[in-house]
């Protein structure tokens, strides 16, 4: 069964050491990360920074709602002609709008979509957390199996944690 244990710091080199000595000591990055209430920039304390993959979703929405407003004005006109004074019953440029409207409609709704996904909402396993946090204190969390336990809070606690917490 896998724990959750966190570290707090006051020290910002302090958790940045605990980040290197969690990854020296063979633990899997992205078991690991660091909780902050003071914006620092992503990777100052060495921590993993996932690829994200959030513009494949607007693109893949413009592409449905190019696809499906293609088909819908096409059949629409296909299936009710109104033949008028010898022009086309497709009519390309009244079709133009919709396939616009649908198209951008789509790609922010899939934006949207993809935002929630990345930012991986809602957190179902949110694991330990302390309120010191908000008060400008450092937290490396890491979640870890029974039999790391001991190895985790060792390398904690040798880079100057002020409080571990097990959850």
């Amino acid at each position: 069964m896998s724990k959750s244990i966190l570290g707090l710091y006051v020290d910002p080199n302090n958790a940045a050491d605990a980040m290197d000595g969690l990854k020296d000591s063979g633990f899997e990055r992205g078991t690991f990360d660091v909780l902050t209430g003071t914006p620092y920039p992503e990777g100052a304390f060495g921590e993993y920074v996932p690829q994200h993959r959030l513009f494949r979703f607007p693109a893949f929405g413009a592409i449905m709602g190019f696809s499906l407003s293609l088909f819908l004005t096409t059949a629409t006109q296909l299936a009710y002609p109104l033949i008028t004074g010898g022009k086309p019953i497709l009519s390309i440029f009244a079709m133009l709008i919709i396939m616009y409207e649908m198209t951008m409609l789509s790609a922010v709704i899939f934006s949207v979509i993809g935002i929630i996904f990345e930012s991986r909402l809602p957190n179902i396993n949110p694991g330990v957390y302390d309120a010191r946090i908000t008060e400008g204190y450092i937290g490396v969390v890491i979640t870890v199996d029974d039999d790391d336990l001991d190895k985790a809070k060792k390398v904690l606690e040798k880079t100057g944690s002020e409080d571990i917490k097990v959850a």
